[in-house]
């Protein structure tokens, strides 16, 4: 039998599970990017150059290499050709081509929204600087501006009186892919926000996940995710509904299968929002917290489903106690020293993976791509969970000259 080959657009070590699981499954691995020094190339079979924006050229390469399957998990910039590839080439797909542009594009999404009745905040779309400052007079505060299509929180800046605001719309045009930014409505939370990856099968969600996503207030950009924890603060009833709605909108888009990263918050006045939702596996190893916490491996059902092989069933699973990853970082630029944890700490050190070693340079906090590792934990109760998140600066100490 002929060795399946599936393309894996992006190279940053967050594919490195869906390389080990490619590999157990005993697939040909193929990572695309044009950055041949990034990690993920030295564990697959073979690296391909190309720019994966640019659909065209990922769907030549695609074609030469006769692959079997493609994806773009944890990298938001490739789900677009990966899409692309799958209908064109007829793969197994996340579903059509027009609904991944509608999910992948914030102006389209947020309108798409807004047409089938959503939960929605308004939102504006602008194709430059000047259009976007002649608009003023239709924003109320606080706001929020960022690129329509760019990920890991680059660009994106909280602003609340008008002369905070050329500032930030200047800050999202630089981390615009496609020229465009959105300004929209920034919504207060009640509890956290959630940003935690979920599964359907042929269409039908089959596992559903919320988080509890922390952050950093005084990290460079506090408005990058620092923490998460399982389970969620919303209730029952509120998780119910978005389920509900996240279904629907699947169905609407007319998807099929896939490993989906979805943001959600729960407004005060205790309205429930589908903020983002992209066919990838979230960065931050979303997938394999939930794996530990739950015994579900979307990771594997997802790279069998792309190069077509029936997947094993995922189901939902309750969380085997209080989970939370840490996104280690430092406050700012500098050399690194050192990690310290207090072994007072009342959690389970389930994983530490420490991308740098003392001395090399890191950067203050300022998107997902300036994270130094992961800590995983797990707790036996929510109170002591939310203590240690709460202090965090007393038992975790990331040292930098």
């Amino acid at each position: 039998m002929t060795q399946k080959k599936l393309m894996l657009l992006g190279g940053l070590r967050y594919l490195l599970p869906v390389i080990e699981a490619a590999h157990q499954q005993g697939y040909y691995v193929i990572t695309a990017d044009y950055l041949p020094d990034n990690i993920a190339h030295k564990y697959s079979d073979e690296y391909c150059n190309v720019s994966i924006i640019d659909k065209e050229a990922v769907l030549a390469k695609a074609r030469e290499l006769h692959i079997d399957g493609i994806m773009s998990f944890a990298c938001d910039p490739g789900v677009v050709a990966a899409s692309y590839v799958q209908n064109q080439m007829n793969l197994p797909s996340f579903g059509p081509f027009e609904s991944v542009e509608i999910l992948q594009n914030k102006d389209k999404f947020r309108a798409f929204l807004k047409e089938h009745n959503f939960n929605v905040p308004w939102a504006f779309g602008f194709a430059s600087k000047e259009d976007a400052w002649d608009a003023r007079t239709k924003f109320a505060y606080p706001l929020i501006v960022k690129p329509t299509d760019s990920a890991g929180s680059k660009g994106c800046t909280r602003v609340d009186k008008e002369a905070e605001l050329m500032a930030a719309i200047e800050y999202a045009f630089k981390y615009t892919i496609s020229g465009h930014i959105i300004i929209e409505e920034f919504l207060e939370k009640k509890g956290c926000s959630s940003d935690t990856d979920s599964y359907s099968y042929d269409g039908k969600l089959q596992f559903v996940s919320f988080c509890a996503q922390r952050f950093d207030a005084n990290a460079t950009n506090p408005y990058t995710p620092a923490a998460y924890s399982w389970p969620s603060t919303f209730s029952k009833e509120e998780e119910d509904y978005l389920t509900s709605e996240i279904q629907r909108l699947i169905t609407l888009l007319n998807m099929k299968t896939s490993v989906w990263n979805i943001e959600t918050r729960v407004a005060p006045n205790g309205k429930p929002y589908i903020m983002e939702l992209t066919p990838r596996g979230g960065g931050n190893r979303l997938c394999e917290m939930l794996r530990y916490a739950t015994g579900v491996d979307m990771i594997t059902a997802i790279t069998r489903a792309m190069v077509g092989d029936e997947p094993e069933s995922i189901e939902q699973k309750p969380y085997n106690g209080h989970w939370a990853e840490i996104i280690l970082h430092a406050d700012n630029d500098g050399e690194f020293v050192c990690l310290q944890i207090d072994p007072s700490l009342p959690a389970e050190v389930v994983e530490e993976d420490l991308w740098v070693k003392p001395g090399d340079h890191v950067h203050g906090f300022e998107a997902a791509n300036d994270a130094i590792g992961t800590l995983v934990l797990r707790f036996e109760s929510a109170d002591e969970l939310e203590k240690a998140i709460v202090n965090q600066k007393e038992w975790l100490k990331v040292i930098v000259l």
